[in-house]
């Protein structure tokens, strides 16, 4: 968005809020998942919400990707206060979204559904999985908008874009764990950390700038230190992620040595289990587990 500052947009939004219709005139709020956010890894679904939707709430990040193939239009053709005329004459507008505006934004969304707006709130990913679902669904308690059609647009999650990057390392139980200790305790994570390793799933840690290292030597208690492990980051953004996209297979004794290929919240980490294994070609090497045995004659 061209030069509104956040003040800016809340002020020039507000009179659309104000006519609260009937929940048969309500429009809808879509939490949109767009996955690793370019165009090729974003479904149909999310695409249409997003080029209809009469308000667009939007990271500067994702606003970037999304204007890779037109789902947004290009910043010189939005206006000071996020809006834009789309196909046909719709008027659209674009409003940033950040970490500290999380509660201020759903609140607007709230009434601007009332208003019979449809509002798509973009969330990279999938918006359940260490998304921006739960908080709308706890917010519309909060704030008693129970009466408000919510619907969810599921996107590629950065287990999956890691996964297929590195080959096929999640073709048997699997499971996600996020390092964050913003909403939990530490000995909660390490609970879980322990009982995943125990049970012999194939985990994936998100969040990994956080922590990662204390991850893997808790996993190391419970699981050998040749298992596989995939450092992978910006899964399916190419270079137009934050540091790039980039994987490198390493084992999990060894994993905490390189500390440089953790760059940020970009990257995960996808720790195989006793029967995840390498395969090669040429070109790379790849991490598969498989899914019933480790012959062909087993499936």
């Amino acid at each position: 968005m061209s030069g509104a500052d956040d003040a800016g947009q809340v002020d020039e939004t507000a009179d659309s809020a104000d006519a609260t219709g009937t929940p048969e005139e309500y429009g809808t709020l879509y939490v949109v998942g767009i996955g690793p956010g370019l165009p090729d890894h974003m479904t149909k679904r999310a695409k249409d919400v997003i080029e209809t939707a009469d308000c667009v709430i939007v990271s500067n990040l994702y606003q970037e990707f999304l204007r890779e193939d037109g789902t947004l239009p290009p910043e010189e053709a939005v206006d000071e206060d996020g809006f834009v005329t789309r196909n046909e004459g719709h008027e659209q507008q674009i409003v940033r979204s950040s970490m500290g505006r999380q509660i201020e934004l759903a609140k607007e969304a709230f009434e601007r559904v009332r208003a019979g707006e449809d509002v798509a709130h973009v969330s990279g990913g999938d918006p359940s999985v260490y998304g921006k679902s739960d908080l709308l669904f706890l917010m519309a308690d909060e704030e008693e908008a129970t009466d408000i059609p919510i619907e969810i647009v599921p996107g590629v999650t950065a287990a999956l874009g890691g996964s297929a990057m590195v080959g096929a390392p999640l073709c048997n139980d699997f499971c996600t764990v996020s390092l964050s200790d913003k909403w939990r305790g530490w000995d909660e994570i390490e609970e879980k950390l322990r009982a995943a390793a125990i049970s012999d799933f194939v985990i994936v840690l998100y969040n990994c700038w956080r922590n990662y290292e204390k991850a893997v030597e808790i996993v190391r208690e419970e699981r050998t230190d040749d298992a596989y492990v995939a450092i992978v980051n910006d899964a399916g953004r190419e270079d137009a992620g934050r540091n790039g996209e980039g994987h490198f297979v390493t084992t999990l004794g060894d994993a905490v040595n390189h500390d440089e290929k953790v760059s940020g919240m970009g990257t995960s980490l996808i720790i195989g289990n006793h029967e995840t294994d390498t395969w090669s070609n040429d070109d790379r090497t790849y991490l598969v587990t498989p899914r019933g045995g480790r012959d062909v004659d087993d499936f």
